[in-house]
């Protein structure tokens, strides 16, 4: 990924706080000198490995992890609030009327080595992990032991567990921070105004951190 200086995000723990937040990752795997790309929630474990360890499954008809061998090095991408800009929210732009449209967006690329977890115990224990974290919002959180014994053991045998341990991060926040802060404060206020809040407040941020 292209990184300029001025979007580069090297904040180890930033990194990692975006994929808890977005955890829907793109996981990109080679095999066979053909490219795949699988959307997968993946539950992110920070206190294995010396950079975090991702989590995730994948059903049992998926090819994928029977064409990857442990130890493959793989890549997963995460992406969190994304925007169109246009540059008539540029309050340079007329006046100088030097300005082009562009898109902003805030990504995570993790770049990791695979292990496949054909074992039921670890498969169980990802799936309760996964619904723990996702149903915690919930006013009557589902469990796995809502479901009958039979159906759940079921539904796991179904699935194949992947393991992912982080080698490196790769972060870009492109928040028009080569812009004017005046340009970059009215572009994130034109967002919100627009409901597009999450990219509008990190333009914001970004405006008042450049500011300082």
């Amino acid at each position: 990924m292209y990184v300029p200086p001025h979007f580069a995000v090297s904040d180890h723990n930033t990194l990692l706080d975006l994929i808890g937040r977005h955890p829907l990752g793109i996981l990109v795997t080679h095999s066979k000198g053909t490219l795949d790309a699988n959307h997968i929630p993946f539950e992110l474990d920070r206190s294995k490995g010396d950079k975090g360890v991702l989590n995730c499954h994948v059903a049992r008809k998926n090819p994928v992890w029977e064409e990857v061998a442990n130890g493959d090095e793989v890549l997963v991408i995460f992406r969190a609030a994304d925007a169109y800009i246009s540059p008539n929210w540029y309050p340079s732009k007329h006046e100088f009327h030097k300005q082009v449209p562009t898109w902003n967006y805030l990504v995570v690329h993790a770049h990791g080595r695979i292990t496949v977890r054909d074992d039921e115990r670890y498969v169980r224990r990802n799936v309760a992990k996964l619904t723990h974290m996702h149903e915690a919002s919930q006013p009557a959180p589902w469990k796995m032991g809502d479901a009958p014994k039979d159906f759940i053991d079921t539904m796991v045998k179904g699935i194949v567990a992947l393991e992912i341990e982080i080698t490196g991060l790769v972060g870009k926040s492109k928040l028009s921070q080569n812009k004017e802060v005046r340009d970059i404060q009215n572009a994130g206020e034109m967002l919100n105004a627009r409901g597009v809040n999450g990219m509008g407040e990190a333009m914001l941020a970004a405006a008042a951190a450049k500011s300082r």
